[in-house]
């Protein structure tokens, strides 16, 4: 659920929960103030029918028994019974008073005594003052013929505080009702706003601190879950961007020793001939010859291993340019193996290429770096010839979109665990590093820079003791230009 849907709900809750609390309170309340007693009557209504049965009943009494009225303890139990639901009494004769309710204050009588204008309420029940008194009169005879008037008196004030207690508490209770409920509903809309972003504040310090591996998972399907896959995506990049520059210092710090090593081998063997020339050891014309010769060998060396790591850092900053053009590979291997033939160093070396197919397979590959690759596989696979027969064979091969070319040897072979490494650069399966053998470990990491820079991917095959195969692809022209007429 996305946040304007949350806040729309919240709100609209905010107008419907309110409402229906309010109208549960309000009938709460009114059943409180105006219920039902045990008796199963509304309170109000039982007050206001117990008191007109009692002003009918004195009023019964007037008319048909009026002298019984002179009894005094008649009217004083009428009285308390009166009092009871908030009524009061005063019967005159001539306009004497005969008795008075004690409730009333008798200061008061001569104002009860005066006739009030009819002000049209129902059951001719009059505003008599201030203090929230109703009254109602009756005239009857007495036995002796003088004139009686019975004056009937309401105190509606109790009722009158009650409506006002009730309206001040539905008032106070709406107000609670809206306060509660927006408050709960707030807290809880904004809890769920706010804790997902204290999560978010918790990772963003924590990676100010340098702490990268803490994760942020906030599993919202709304706009902050998106907020947190982003800001997760981010942290796992920077977290890999970090590890990686950690990984490139540490290949520095590798690569700067491994370069280390192998020019001090080249540099010791020099240093070792110009001492033997300079103290004299070299005392004959052929010494000297051997000793220079060696210097020259270790020169040679040196160059070599130079223009590899130059080679390697070019590919490795993708800053070598490719010349592409489109190669038969069949021929050109074919051509490479009548060089490999001719050269002084594959003297007792079988070289075999089969040209049984005849027909012509097109790449798109640049030539020279092509040839780099072909004799860093042959160069690496010289150095672990090692059986009286030693043979060398080319393959080539097209596959559904892409072309395998192979080189086989039947040499030592490499042992198992050391085959993911053999194109990582440095790396010698040979753990003593003996550069005596040759090489600068940066032969087949080149082969795999080269052949990635045409789009293809290389492998090795070995079984210790029998050999290696050494393969890599190249895209077809077909996939690389589109298919042709």
């Amino acid at each position: 659920m996305s946040i304007k849907t949350r806040l729309l709900l919240s709100y609209i809750a905010m107008i419907i929960i309110p409402l229906v609390l309010f109208g549960l309170v309000a009938s709460g309340l009114a059943n409180y103030f105006w219920g039902e007693r045990e008796e199963g009557k509304p309170l109000l209504r039982d007050t206001l029918n117990k008191r007109d049965e009692l002003f009918a009943g004195v009023t019964f009494m007037a008319k048909y028994a009026p002298d019984q009225l002179t009894n005094e303890n008649m009217l004083t139990e009428t009285d308390e019974q009166l009092q009871a639901v908030g009524g009061a009494l005063i019967l005159t004769k001539d306009e004497k008073v005969l008795f008075l309710s004690p409730s009333i204050d008798s200061a008061d009588v001569p104002d009860y005594l005066q006739d009030q204008p009819d002000q049209g309420r129902m059951h001719n029940w009059k505003q008599f003052n201030q203090d929230g008194y109703t009254f109602d009169t009756y005239e009857f005879p007495f036995a002796d013929q003088s004139k009686g008037k019975l004056y009937f008196l309401a105190n509606s004030f109790p009722f009158m505080q009650t409506g006002i207690y009730f309206f001040i508490t539905l008032i106070l209770s709406l107000l609670t009702i809206v306060a509660l409920t927006n408050g709960v509903l707030t807290f809880l809309v904004s809890r769920s706003i706010i804790r997902p972003l204290y999560a978010l504040k918790q990772a963003a310090y924590e990676i100010k601190e340098g702490n990268l591996e803490r994760s942020v998972q906030l599993h919202r399907k709304d706009e902050l879950g998106e907020l947190g896959e982003a800001f997760e995506e981010m942290r796992g990049r920077l977290y890999d961007s970090i590890h990686l520059q950690l990984q490139y210092e540490e290949n520095r710090k590798q690569l700067i020793s491994s370069i280390s090593h192998d020019l001090k081998t080249p540099i010791t063997g020099i240093k070792a001939c110009v001492e033997a020339v300079q103290e004299g050891i070299a005392d004959t014309e052929a010494k000297r010859e051997k000793y220079m010769k060696m210097i020259a060998i270790k020169s040679e060396q040196m160059d070599r291993l130079i223009d590899e790591l130059f080679l390697f850092s070019r590919l490795d900053l993708n800053k070598l340019p490719f010349h592409f053009e489109e190669v038969d590979m069949r021929a050109y291997l074919a051509q490479f193996a009548e060089e490999l033939r001719l050269d002084p160093r594959m003297h007792g070396v079988s070289i075999r290429y089969d040209e049984e197919n005849e027909s012509p397979i097109p790449v798109m590959a640049d030539q020279e770096k092509l040839h780099r690759v072909l004799m860093n596989i042959v160069d690496n696979s010289l150095k672990y010839l090692n059986k009286d027969e030693k043979l060398l064979r080319l393959e080539v091969e097209k596959a559904d979109s892409e072309v395998i070319v192979a080189i086989s040897d039947n040499g030592t072979g490499i042992e198992k665990e050391a085959i993911p490494h053999i194109f990582d650069r440095f790396y010698r399966a040979d753990p003593s590093r003996n550069s005596a053998m040759g090489g600068s470990g940066l032969g087949l990491a080149i082969v795999k820079q080269i052949v990635a820079g045409h789009g293809g991917r290389v492998w090795a095959e070995s079984e210790s003791g029998r050999g290696t195969r050494i393969c890599f692809t190249l895209p077809d022209l077909k996939r690389v230009g589109g298919d042709t007429d």
